[in-house]
């Protein structure tokens, strides 16, 4: 399998900084391509949420290029072995910067959103409300909301309309450096040629619809690296029309 990927990221119409981090990671190994990608939303209302993306995003950046790529090298990798992998960083990054935060008096937190397509398999780890999709003729989800909002769906007690507009939607149950325990979602399952992967901050999404990311990211609507890139540009663009007021950051990944 090989992969064309593509990303924006815009500061919004109302944030100073964008506390949003990401990264792609990509490389030819022995047994095929190994694709890589995160999204990290440092949390908005806390102070310096951009320090905690980064310092995820280079945390995970440094196992693909190191450990993963040797594993692949030496015949070690496997899922039990990644699963352990992804949760010592985060579990490490969670104490790393709940310390830096106390030491600080401050509190910092992210959001993590990550994908590692091999050997036509995925595997995602999952903490907080960024999201990953998949996107076909139709959009899958394939991360479930870490948040108040989703706890109370799951419960009855909110329709999927009221929570749109529910003023506690940015309410986390957890995120890297601000939880005193992280517990990440794992899922897997198998890549098929043809389909693309969106990995976004919250602020990407809120404001537009499944409709409008098939036609302008969908796999039969934008098959080239141009043609994803510009409708990652023009979506963010709607986004902001419509007066999101979050950072906006998104990833694509197209399965040839």
């Amino acid at each position: 399998m090989e992969y064309i990927a593509a990303y924006h990221t815009d500061v919004g119409i109302s944030k100073k900084t964008n506390q949003d981090s990401l990264a792609i990671k990509v490389a030819e190994t022995a047994d095929g391509v190994a694709c890589f990608s995160i999204v990290c939303d440092g949390m908005g209302g806390l102070a310096k949420g951009e320090l905690a993306s980064k310092e995820v995003i280079e945390a995970f950046s440094e196992w693909y290029e190191t450990t993963l790529l040797e594993d692949i090298e030496n015949g070690e990798f496997s899922e039990d072995r990644l699963i352990d992998q992804w949760n010592d960083i985060i579990q490490y990054q969670n104490r790393r910067l709940g310390n830096y935060g106390a030491r600080n008096q401050i509190q910092l937190g992210t959001t993590v959103s990550a994908i590692l397509m091999y050997k036509d398999r995925y595997y995602i780890v999952h903490v907080g409300d960024s999201r990953i999709y998949r996107l076909t003729d139709k959009v899958r989800q394939l991360t479930k909301d870490q948040t108040l909002i989703q706890r109370e769906m799951d419960a009855g007690r909110l329709t999927p309309e009221m929570a749109k507009v529910d003023p506690r939607r940015s309410i986390l149950l957890q995120c890297v450096g601000a939880s005193p325990i992280v517990e990440p979602e794992f899922t897997k399952g198998d890549v098929k040629e043809g389909t693309t992967y969106m990995l976004c901050s919250d602020g990407f999404r809120h404001k537009i619809s499944e409709e409008e990311m098939i036609i302008q990211i969908g796999p039969q609507n934008a098959k080239t690296e141009g043609a994803m890139h510009h409708g990652c540009i023009v979506l963010t663009e709607l986004v902001k029309q419509r007066k999101e007021t979050d950072n906006i950051s998104v990833v694509l990944i197209r399965a040839e």
